[in-house]
């Protein structure tokens, strides 16, 4: 099979595109014939050696796919060969094939492409989680997604109108990616580039709520960006780490979280599917079921082919990435 493959940690255009040899799957694994593999912002840093887990060397890259389930273990008896299924993975789905632990599969809906498929993969899980066990949105609350013309960005902004959510406001940089949050269902728009952040981010929040500040906000870009977002924050609001798209790891006020109530928290989502991994299941049925009653629908800005695979992280590393970037694999 063809695999993307990194020897040693270093910047992403180091790995090869090769031959490999095909994965033979476990007693509790299945095998997976890969489709369409998300590209997600964690990959760059799994490649270079700067994420929270390392894989060992070699190993391919990538944390979500779609495909067909080619074999199955010994000790699997609930997946069939010829099934649709989504993966979610700690690294391995830039790859042609996947041996995978059946516990890390989820049904395809029949008619749904594996390009969807794979991008409701891993930012919808992880925006679900974060707003909903994380911030524990209740109906009407007001949302502010930081980044949202990105990949978890975007899907924060759809999930919270789905799940309840009163006005949701998107922080983008930019009047292309604002216009791009639009499209995921924001109800208002701010521009992140403006001068001034730090007030101007309240001011405009304000604006919008009456005065009353946001009760959650959803944040995977870090920096100032975060700090700004702390001073918009209404009393008693949630605010969820996801990343720090920006670079810059924050350092918060403690006594600003004193004064107003608020809370501020992570979102690790890989410790959900390690942990629980019903739960990681039943909330990609959540996903599928939503996107079926039309409240959901990811934007694929890109289709690349798996040797492209530089193509596409360049475009994540540069800030350049709207929505999802997904690679087509093998006959994908």
């Amino acid at each position: 099979m063809k695999a993307v493959m990194v020897r040693e940690f270093g910047p992403f255009d180091q790995a090869e595109y090769v031959e490999t040899p095909d994965p033979e799957p476990g007693p509790d694994q299945v095998l997976v014939a890969i489709k369409a593999a998300e590209v997600n912002f964690p990959d760059l840093m799994v490649m270079e050696g700067s994420y929270q887990f390392r894989p060992p060397l070699p190993f391919s890259p990538g944390k979500g796919a779609a495909g067909v389930i080619e074999a199955v273990g010994s000790d699997v008896n609930w997946y069939r060969p010829g099934e649709k299924v989504t993966v979610q993975v700690e690294y391995g789905a830039y790859a042609e094939k996947l041996a995978v632990s059946a516990s890390c599969c989820y049904s395809i809906p029949e008619r749904m492409p594996f390009e969807t498929a794979a991008a409701l993969g891993l930012v919808y899980q992880t925006s679900h989680f974060a707003i909903v066990d994380r911030a524990r949105l209740a109906a009407g609350e007001s949302v502010l997604v930081l980044g949202a013309s990105g990949g978890v960005g975007f899907a924060a902004v759809q999930l919270a109108k789905a799940l309840g959510a009163g006005v949701v406001i998107a922080g983008a940089v930019g009047v292309e990616n604002q216009r791009i949050a639009t499209l995921a269902g924001a109800d208002c728009t701010i521009d992140l580039s403006m001068h001034g952040l730090r007030d101007g981010l309240r001011d405009a929040v304000w604006a919008i709520t009456g005065g009353r500040g946001v009760d959650v906000v959803i944040d995977p870009v870090g920096g100032v960006v975060t700090d700004a977002a702390l001073r918009a924050m209404a009393w008693r609001g949630r605010l969820i780490l996801i990343g720090f798209a920006s670079g810059d790891v924050p350092l918060l006020k403690a006594n600003y979280l004193l004064v107003k109530n608020i809370s501020v928290s992570g979102l690790q989502w890989s410790d959900y599917r390690e942990r629980d991994p019903g739960w990681v299941a039943r909330v990609q049925e959540e996903i599928f079921d939503l996107y079926g009653k039309g409240l959901l629908k990811p934007l694929v800005s890109r289709i690349l082919p798996l040797e492209r695979y530089a193509t596409a992280l360049s475009l994540l590393r540069d800030g350049k990435a709207q929505g999802k970037i997904i690679l087509s694999v093998g006959d994908g």
